[in-house]
């Protein structure tokens, strides 16, 4: 995977002069000094400059944070918090609030077919979003609500950015069987 680091080389490693590359889409923000330093008027000014340029942000969610690294601090969040199949061992996934199922550049696998793969209830899941679908097609239920109150509670939520063409989905798990708790999976 080293090859694959390209924050170790180039424009990266000069610009984060030993900073650290942060590989995460998920992000926690301290709303009130992001506001009391204009953090959201400086991203987006940022972004403004750097789409004109078609070859800047090709990963947005991650370049723009980090070019903007110098401005606006970051701090990673401990692995656990976004487990990536391709960039952490399979011991830590037990430990992991959240899964990324972000791409393997060498597997290129699909994403669907990682997931099924990757997390244990996703089929139980997939299996459930495709009744639910089909009962909204068949017009039989009124009340989405009717269809999967037995086993789980399913939501698609909106990406935590939809800035320029990267969007993403996350699913919001609730299995009456964890008491409620959250389980979400990010699918980019």
């Amino acid at each position: 995977m080293e090859g694959f680091r390209f924050w170790k080389t180039g424009y990266w490693r000069s610009h984060l002069q030993g900073r650290r590359y942060h590989i995460s889409a998920l992000y926690v923000v301290d709303l009130r000094r992001f506001r009391r330093i204009a953090a959201g008027d400086r991203l987006r000014g940022q972004y403004q400059a750097l789409s004109q340029d078609p070859n800047s942000l090709s990963n947005l969610d991650q370049d723009l944070p980090n070019n903007m690294i110098h401005q606006v601090a970051i701090k990673s969040l401990p692995q656990e918090w976004l487990w990536c199949e391709t960039w952490c061992d399979n011991d830590s996934k037990r430990l992991a609030k959240t899964i990324d199922l972000c791409n393997n550049p060498l597997t290129k696998e699909a994403k669907l077919t990682a997931a099924m793969r990757i997390v244990e209830e996703w089929k139980d899941y997939d299996a459930e979003l495709k009744r639910i679908q089909k009962k909204m097609d068949d017009s039989q239920a009124e009340d989405i609500g009717e269809v999967h109150q037995h086993t789980h509670t399913i939501e698609a939520v909106p990406a935590v950015s939809r800035l320029g063409t990267t969007y993403n989905t996350i699913f919001r798990v609730k299995p009456k069987l964890r008491d409620g708790q959250n389980v979400f999976f990010f699918v980019s």
